[in-house]
């Protein structure tokens, strides 16, 4: 057994498997291998529709693993029958032994369009979740007609007493409350300032004290970009410019209000040369000119929202998060192999300097 795999296991750290735009799904179960040799505690599944299809990578991580967590970050609601999703869940859990958690969220609305599908509503997600733990309680349900749709029958098992988490992928402030009241995980989003995440752990927080839960009970993961800059530099800026770039093609308006960012700087990236020429996402993009033509269009306070420089400054400013309120951090945007310097350094301050109590590894 390696040094690593002998060490108490880092609960309150996760990643993201199969990071961005991959061509074979495959790659996920080197990661996961090295995620568990490292100690990481939990591995988010994203799903797009193309080879991440969300129940296939759950299925194979379960199979592959022997402790890490696994959390979808997000799938929807709404692109499987709620019976469907219910037994995935509960099938999932079975085969992890308690080790899965079902994370939704509100997916993006141009793909929901073109699949034929209408936004996801609040109350949608909601009832969703309600139901879900209906079924995973052997409940029978008749007559179904809400939100959701019209079901005459959904049951999975009479004898089935289970408590499997759920969790949502959370960004305004309508999420956050529903998280606090409803939920059991929250992760938020990627590219929060410091302030917007103390923000958001305050309102799911309150929100869960409000509706009569306990607000620690309510666990809730910071997605915080973690790049050393021992990478290259092509690959430096592609997971840092190009990904706050992306964000900023997509949903720049949403991601720019939760931050209190200036909107007229929004503009003036919108109607930069560099990005009215781009043809595709920006995290796609290979050519190195561009992309520094692109951190020139964003403002510096949006890319400090991340962890970059030395492995031990990543280190160092992945425990700050905690600081913030938070219960787990996402280093998002690396794999293992390029989060296992930061991990050794995270290790290494907490045993030198005591920044950790010991019950903070494990909780």
């Amino acid at each position: 057994m390696s040094e690593l795999s002998s060490a108490p296991r880092l609960d309150q750290l996760g990643f993201y498997t199969l990071g961005g735009h991959v061509e074979s799904p495959r790659q996920m179960l080197t990661e996961l291998a090295q995620a568990e040799e490292l100690g990481l505690g939990q591995a988010f599944l994203s799903e797009r529709l193309n080879v991440k299809e969300a129940c296939a990578l759950s299925g194979a991580a379960g199979a592959s693993t022997e402790s890490i967590g696994i959390t979808t970050a997000a799938t929807n609601h709404n692109t499987r029958h709620p019976a469907i999703t219910a037994a995935f869940a509960t099938t999932m859990h079975k085969l992890t032994g308690g080790r899965f958690t079902l994370g939704l969220g509100r997916g993006l609305r141009p793909q929901l369009a073109g699949m034929g599908l209408a936004p996801v509503t609040t109350a949608q997600l909601e009832e969703f979740a309600a139901l879900m733990r209906r079924l995973w309680k052997g409940e029978t349900v008749r007559d179904y007609a809400g939100l959701l749709g019209t079901f005459p029958k959904i049951a999975l098992n009479e004898d089935f007493d289970e408590d499997i988490p759920i969790g949502i992928t959370a960004f305004g402030p309508a999420t956050l409350a529903l998280a606090g009241r409803s939920f059991d995980v929250v992760v938020l989003h990627t590219f929060f300032s410091d302030d917007t995440v103390r923000r958001c752990v305050e309102a799911v927080r309150v929100a869960a004290e409000q509706a009569g839960r306990d607000p620690a009970a309510v666990k809730i993961w910071s997605c915080y970009a973690t790049v050393t800059t021992d990478l290259d530099e092509q690959t430096v800026l592609l997971k840092t410019v190009g990904r706050m770039a992306t964000y900023l093609q997509v949903y720049g308006d949403l991601l720019v209000k939760t931050n209190n960012w200036s909107a007229a700087d929004l503009e003036r990236f919108r109607n930069a040369e560099v990005v009215c020429n781009l043809t595709r996402w920006a995290d796609e993009l290979r050519d190195v000119t561009v992309l520094h033509q692109l951190r020139e269009a964003i403002p510096q306070e949006w890319l400090d929202c991340a962890a970059v420089g030395s492995a031990a400054e990543c280190a160092q400013k992945v425990r700050n998060q905690f600081d913030l309120g938070v219960d787990g951090v996402i280093m998002h945007g690396a794999t293992p192999g390029e989060l296992a310097p930061i991990v050794h350094s995270y290790r290494d301050q907490f045993l030198r300097t005591a920044l950790l109590q010991p019950e903070e590894l494990t909780r």
